[in-house]
């Protein structure tokens, strides 16, 4: 019987927490509020598409953007 691999995953540590605050820097959050079907019709279109929810919603705004700019 083959031996279990000891888990080296020490938990959620300073020096993670610090880099995801540094990641997170870079970028402002917002929300958006939809119905539980939308957000599913969503979040499964950006997955055919081969996307996060996300990224998907960022090139929604700029293909609208550049749409209302000519």
């Amino acid at each position: 019987m083959a031996e279990k691999k000891q888990s080296t995953y020490n938990g959620y540590t300073p020096a993670r927490k610090k880099a995801n605050e540094k990641y997170n820097a870079k970028f402002h959050e917002v929300k958006v509020r939809m119905s539980p079907e939308r957000h599913e019709m969503v979040k499964k279109h950006a997955q055919d598409q081969g996307e996060s929810t996300s990224a998907f919603i960022n090139r929604a705004i700029d293909e609208a953007i550049e749409r209302d700019n000519q």
